[in-house]
């Protein structure tokens, strides 16, 4: 009790949690720090390789005439600012690409590339050498050694471009991306399931309803991206009361509306404490939210059966990632909420959550509604449908037997001839080609 106190008084007295969340959501997202870094070291590797220049180690091969160094230093800033511009150019492709057929969502993830801000920083480092040797190139002295080591960097940067483009071109395609996305939530899913598991069981009940109630409200409205469970429940421990959070994380919480309920408080704590361990933004993170990653899956498989794409194979190959994190999501240790509790096992924080119900909503309904008249969609969907009923635990079958139901529905109003309806009602995993015959539909489902 006595640590936490002391943690709860030190953290009073820095930065709030949620402004350092957002510092450093900035700094993940930035275009431009990385490559202002290797700016900055560019330039004082220059200042090295010239401070060097004396000791006379490198053999005769390595010296340059001052007209020489000056050409190949000259070469060096062109071709770097020439590859900076080229970069940019893929770039400025990659976000048409990401609003006309993918999910503009995707754009946050795409600025994190650590590949792409190496490349940056490679090319305005050896720009920030290259131009910093030049002043020091004079009739009678040369930088030898810095002007061998500007061609291993324009190597470098050579070697750095190839993999990058290899990676624009093979990465950037949808079910590339899906597969990325995928992986990321489940990795979420799991890191967040993990942190709960030894939450303490209390029926929906808790906290006690007979409890004293303060409200503490949201002084700037915004999507919840993430909270901190160890510093809200210091703060319900140093109150002696206990912490509900009033929205799921993923939640537009407008301008002073509750965002954390405080029960059985001796004393009102802090609101401004409690909301700054409540980060909002302007959209959605993956951070704690492993459901926004769901999202992007789904906006890029409607997308692509909009009319204006009308890719319904793209569709298909994006629900093969939905189906594998649906299964994640349907073997994850779900609650509707959960009741985190301090060192001594005392309840201290109610946190909302997303029930198998949502996840399993959210990655079906859009596109049965957008695909309802494709007959590979249709097929797709029942085939994930199926797996489900056959590898997840019996408590989550209800819910996929509704929207097997669901299906069912929506193919028999989109499709009248008897032999086209056989076919939808056919489960196959690859939409056509790969399934059993109508006729043959696997009697598994409705168990």
């Amino acid at each position: 009790m006595k640590t936490t106190s002391r943690m709860f008084r030190r953290e009073r007295t820095m930065i709030s949690w949620a402004a350092r969340f957002r510092l450093l959501q900035y700094v993940k997202a930035s275009l431009w720090i990385v490559p202002l870094i290797g700016l900055l070291l560019g330039a004082l590797l220059a200042e090295w390789a010239a401070g060097v220049e004396g000791a006379g180690w490198w053999p005769d091969s390595w010296r340059y005439s001052a007209s020489t160094a000056s050409s190949v230093l000259s070469s060096v800033v062109g071709a770097m600012v020439a590859l900076l511009g080229f970069v940019v150019t893929i770039g400025v492709l990659v976000v048409q690409q990401a609003t006309g057929t993918l999910s503009p969502r995707y754009m946050r993830l795409w600025y994190r590339d650590r590949l792409q801000k190496a490349v940056l920083a490679t090319f305005a480092g050896t720009f920030a050498y290259a131009f910093s040797l030049l002043r020091r190139i004079e009739s009678d002295s040369v930088p030898d050694l810095g002007v061998t080591l500007s061609g291993v960097f324009v190597s470098l940067s050579l070697v750095l471009l190839l993999i990058y483009l290899n990676r624009f071109t093979h990465n950037l395609r949808p079910v590339a991306i899906a597969d990325l996305v995928g992986r990321l939530g489940e990795k979420v899913l799991v890191r967040a399931t993990e942190r709960v598991h030894h939450s303490s069981a209390h029926d929906a009940s808790f906290p006690p309803s007979a409890a004293p109630v303060t409200l503490i409200r949201s002084e700037r409205g915004g999507v919840i991206q993430a909270f901190d469970p160890a510093g809200l429940i210091a703060t319900a421990v140093h109150h002696d009361g206990v912490l509900v959070l009033a929205h799921q994380v993923g939640d537009f919480v407008p301008p002073g509306a509750t965002l954390v309920e405080a029960h059985g408080c001796a004393r009102a704590p802090d609101p401004r404490r409690v909301t700054g361990l409540v980060a909002l933004g302007t959209e959605r993170t993956i951070e704690q939210d492993p459901a926004f990653a769901l999202r992007v899956l789904v906006d890029i498989a409607i997308r692509a059966l909009s009319p204006a794409v009308n890719d319904p194979t793209t569709a298909v190959q994006v629900l093969n990632h939905i189906d594998s994190f649906l299964h994640v999501v349907g073997r994850a240790r779900l609650r509707g909420r959960y009741v985190l509790a301090d060192g001594e096992g005392r309840p201290r924080l109610v946190v909302e959550g997303r029930g198998w119900e949502d996840y399993l909503e959210l990655g079906i309904t859009e596109i049965r509604e957008y695909g309802a008249t494709s007959l590979q969609v249709c097929r797709r969907l029942r085939a994930l449908l199926d797996d489900l009923l056959e590898t997840l635990p019996a408590e989550r079958l209800p819910a996929v037997r509704a929207e097997l139901a669901l299906l069912d529905e929506s193919v028999r109003r989109a499709f009248t001839d008897p032999a086209r309806l056989a076919a939808a009602r056919t489960a196959d995993r690859q939409g056509l080609g790969g399934g059993a015959r109508p006729g043959e539909e696997p009697a598994r489902r409705w168990r």
